[in-house]
């Protein structure tokens, strides 16, 4: 729309007891922290409370360089091949970073062998053992990691990471000089993924 500047996306989550009790019958909530990323044993989620929110302009330092609109799942089984689907649309060989959704759920399988298969060798965060898992505003925060991440050319360590998880996972706080375009990677246990690329001017 030529005659939109500006747009404000808003996100939120408040986790009530009928969300939690979902998800614990479900086996994704775990009873106490922490969240392991990438744990092959999916000990479950710790759930998030929060909002984020993202300014789009016409112009601006981080632009967004492509989307993938994603896809549905029906079986947990599916999420690997639309995650790879949407990686491979999105990236190629400058990706320096994706900030991933992994939660301590079967979406961590699902990541890992897309990102195996597409971007062995690049660099994965996820905030989602810091932050848990907030269903509302989760893809928000991702996107705001990834342009913080670009800006601030440094990545946090991921928490409670097992150092004998085969991506490369910053164990600590890194420094990223070089990096120019990083991938948010988001797959919900709505049963949707999608995707998109960001790239600092």
């Amino acid at each position: 729309n030529d005659g939109l500047d500006y747009c404000v996306v808003v996100g939120t989550e408040e986790v009530d007891w009928l969300l939690c009790d979902a998800y614990r019958r479900w086996r994704l909530l775990r009873s106490a922290p922490p969240i392991e990323p990438f744990c092959n044993q999916r000990r479950g989620m710790i759930l998030g409370e929060g909002a984020g929110a993202i300014l789009f302009a016409r112009e601006g330092a981080i632009t967004v360089e492509r989307t993938h609109a994603g896809g549905f799942f029906t079986k947990r089984a599916q999420a690997a091949e639309i995650l790879t689907a949407i990686l491979r649309h999105l990236g190629h060989s400058e990706i320096d970073l994706v900030i991933s959704s992994a939660n301590g759920t079967f979406v961590d399988q699902a990541e890992h062998a897309a990102l195996e298969e597409i971007l062995p060798d690049v660099l994965v965060y996820t905030g989602k053992p810091a932050l848990g898992e907030s269903v509302g505003a989760a893809a928000l925060w991702q996107v705001i990691l990834a342009a913080q991440a670009l800006q601030q050319r440094e990545l946090p360590p991921v928490l409670h990471a097992d150092s004998a998880v085969s991506l490369r996972l910053p164990h600590a706080r890194t420094e990223i000089p070089q990096a120019r375009q990083a991938i948010v990677l988001g797959c919900g246990l709505n049963q949707q993924a999608a995707g998109l690329r960001l790239a600092i001017r």
